[in-house]
């Protein structure tokens, strides 16, 4: 049994077992963050990457207008952290007080990343900012029609820092693509980005999208957690290392995995056409 999850700002469901519906619910100010929201979707996360009961995770958010339309700048511009300590003039302790400020923020947001469940994100309306790098961390990327995209930090006065420009030229993209939009803040449409390949599926309107994810991180839920995660661990790492790395760390991995019973039952429920039962991990 799931235990329950409340947090401000978000809303957290289980549609089907072993999946999760993680929403951004803050429409009225277009889901836009504040940094009780950066918290609160690390704890988050966190649990349901330990949580035995999930196997994937669907991402979208609350109200038609946007998932996300950044960070709250009114919010943000009250912090004492968004330029340094105010205790201090020095401008070296300022810059550490900051510093450790954009790290805090980098690692809520990369526990989407860091969730060993496949998270599915479901973008819709503005999503600006902050949305591209919540996105950039999901595994799987859907949005729908209505979806408008901006890499928009260069339009107030700064180099996004809490992902976009260290993960989006990891995603496959051209770079000449992704320097444009980073460098212009211009807004992109969901058509533009099916063709490059920054989501993999465009839905008509968001509760298609919204479906669409759920149906299949439920088919994700009936696979072997251990197949599963040891997959999206291995990808994860392969991006990010050479070809000869990345297969010695697949044959040590799976010099353990494939002695689990989940392997055995895979293929016997492969010959007796039967469909197997997991065990949670």
């Amino acid at each position: 049994m799931t235990f329950s999850y409340e947090y401000e700002t978000f809303i957290v469901t289980f549609p089907a077992e072993y999946v999760a519906h993680v929403e951004i619910n803050r429409p009225e100010k277009l889901n836009s963050f504040k940094e009780s929201m950066w918290l609160n979707l690390e704890k988050i996360f966190d649990r349901l990457s330990k949580d035995s009961n999930i196997r994937s995770i669907v991402l979208s958010a609350k109200g038609e207008k946007a998932f996300c339309a950044g960070l709250d700048v009114e919010a943000a511009s009250q912090s004492q952290t968004v330029a340094g300590s105010k205790d201090t003039t020095d401008v070296g302790r300022r810059a550490f007080a900051a510093r450790d400020h954009i790290l805090e923020f980098q690692r809520c947001i990369s526990s989407i990343e860091r969730c060993q469940k496949p998270v599915i994100v479901v973008l819709h309306g503005y999503s600006f900012g902050l949305a591209i790098d919540i996105s950039c961390c999901a595994d799987i990327r859907i949005c729908s029609q209505d979806t408008k995209f901006s890499v928009k930090e260069v339009d107030i006065g700064l180099a996004a820092d809490i992902g976009t420009l260290t993960r989006l030229p990891k995603l496959g993209l051209s770079l000449s693509w992704v320097k444009s939009v980073c460098y212009t803040a211009r807004t992109f449409g969901a058509e533009e980005a099916l063709h490059v390949g920054f989501v993999s599926e465009v839905a008509e309107t968001k509760a298609a999208g919204v479906q669409k994810a759920l149906s299949m991180a439920k088919l994700i839920g009936e696979k072997s957690p251990i197949a599963v995660q040891g997959t999206k661990n291995i990808i994860d790492y392969s991006r990010d290392h050479k070809i000869d790395e990345g297969l010695t760390y697949t044959a040590v991995w799976n010099a353990a995995q494939a002695q689990s019973e989940d392997f055995s039952k895979g293929v016997l429920s492969g010959l007796r056409k039967q469909k197997p039962i997991y065990a949670k991990l």
